[in-house]
């Protein structure tokens, strides 16, 4: 086949017109006006054969810089982490890769189960009862989580800390507009939420807290100062976390959570420019039946062999519209797979020691950069990430750093004015003693040229 995405031959062509009961392809414009009608050559390139393709996209793939020819200290929502090769092996498999909702368990069984592991895992990380089999990405199970709050609550008002994610907060606007939600933004104090002004926005009128742990800039929110707050107002408490975090800190169901989301990305899901992602959805037995998404259970045949079965859809499709907190009716399947199995493949002391070795390196990059004069923003603990105050614009110093062959962090004053100038770093295992001292030594140059 000479033209992978146009596999039409000649013959195919006649007898789709000869079926339709035409002679020719501009028979089926008949109905536009001649005038109308664009009669001249289109001007784009003749078509490439799939050799072709494959060598012009690769020569332009080849202008990027990506993980392979640059040391990365980007974050801010999506990591470089190490995919063990267990994950592809298993995740190209035909069956997994072609399988759709497996509606039929008769012949699903490998998927369901899959989906169920996925469960259990993300409910032991999280300390939450019950999670549901993924949803697209971390945003929008975010927002789904404040819908889900607003419905169970029948309260029509949500507070966010700006400490959230820029573009996670911008999901949370789009779906409350269209259920007539109200989202209000509290503001920081330093770098993490500011509970004396939550205090004063949370009333009886809130339906969910949302923050986030650790938050953008790195911090990890005190829960336990924020919890009594928002449950004292009977509001639930939302909160949106780094799965890897949890490797090392307390889970949020323990700190008294009612719903945990976040993005799987950091767990066998490669960076791919921004997408696709897996966002994953926890909560407690109390709120299960109002959870979007599907929830695979196990359970037994008529012989007593355990089997894996669709348990239960909360959504509008299959149950009274104004029950519904949702109609969510697709998830991440194939991605949630490749989080189980990295998860797995590691085990749960290996997702400890790795999670321990994001916090190591993050904080001897800190140490680092603190002994070159740089100010670390924030003072609560960190995970992987930090920022740090620059006397140039983080575009130029971005660029420069570029030149050295490492890509730097995010520009924290894009989304937040009060921290212009300010670099967001990630530091995860996969960076080396010598490239983040050559980080520093870098940054250092930069900042004093």
């Amino acid at each position: 086949m000479k033209y992978r995405y146009l596999p039409q031959t000649d013959q195919d062509k006649r007898e789709m017109l000869d079926t339709l009961g035409i002679s020719r392809v501009e028979e089926l414009f008949a109905d536009i006006p001649e005038e109308v009608r664009f009669k001249g050559a289109l001007q784009i390139p003749e078509a490439l054969s799939e050799p072709e393709l494959v060598k012009y996209f690769s020569g332009l793939a080849g202008k990027n810089a990506n993980f392979s020819t640059h040391v990365n200290f980007l974050g801010a929502g999506v990591y470089q982490h190490h995919i063990p090769s267990v994950v592809n092996h298993m995740l190209l498999r035909g069956e997994f890769f072609t399988a759709y909702t497996p509606y039929q368990p008769e012949i699903s069984q490998g998927e369901l189960q899959a989906i169920f592991e996925f469960q259990t895992m993300v409910c032991e990380m999280t300390g939450m009862e019950v999670a549901n089999s993924s949803m697209y990405d971390g945003a929008t199970s975010l927002a789904e989580a404040a819908m889900m709050a607003a419905g169970h609550t029948g309260k029509k008002k949500v507070v966010v800390s700006r400490s959230v994610h820029p573009e996670a907060r911008n999901v949370l606007q789009t779906y409350a507009y269209g259920q007539g939600v109200e989202v209000v933004e509290v503001d920081m104090a330093g770098s993490v939420t500011d509970t004396a002004a939550l205090d004063q926005l949370v009333d009886e009128q809130t339906a969910a807290v949302i923050v986030q742990y650790p938050n953008f800039l790195g911090q990890v929110e005190d829960l336990t100062a924020i919890e009594p707050i928002v449950h004292g107002k009977g509001a639930l408490l939302v909160v949106s976390s780094n799965p890897l975090s949890l490797g090392v800190l307390e889970a949020p169901g323990k700190l008294g959570a009612d719903i945990v989301v976040g993005d799987m990305q950091p767990f066998g899901i490669f960076a791919s420019f921004g997408g696709p992602h897996c966002g994953y959805f926890a909560t407690t037995a109390k709120l299960m039946r109002k959870m979007p998404g599907r929830i695979v259970g196990q359970t037994k045949d008529e012989d007593g062999k355990r089997g894996f079965v669709l348990t239960l859809q909360a959504r509008e499709q299959h149950i009274r519209r104004e029950k519904a907190t949702s109609n969510i009716c697709s998830n991440q399947a194939l991605l949630a797979l490749a989080a189980s199995i990295a998860m797995s493949s590691y085990g749960k002391q290996g997702v400890q020691e790795l999670a321990m070795l994001n916090l190591q390196k993050a904080h001897y990059a800190k140490q680092a950069l603190a002994a070159k004069g740089f100010e670390i923003a924030g003072s609560a603990p960190t995970f992987n990430e930090f920022a740090v105050k620059l006397n140039k614009p983080v575009a130029d110093v971005n660029k420069a750093l570029l030149a050295k062959g490492i890509i730097g962090g995010y520009d924290l004053g894009l989304d937040y004015p009060e921290f212009a100038g300010y670099m967001l770093l990630a530091v995860t295992e996969l960076r080396t003693k010598e490239e983040i001292d050559t980080l520093a030594e870098e940054l250092e140059a930069i900042n004093r040229a």
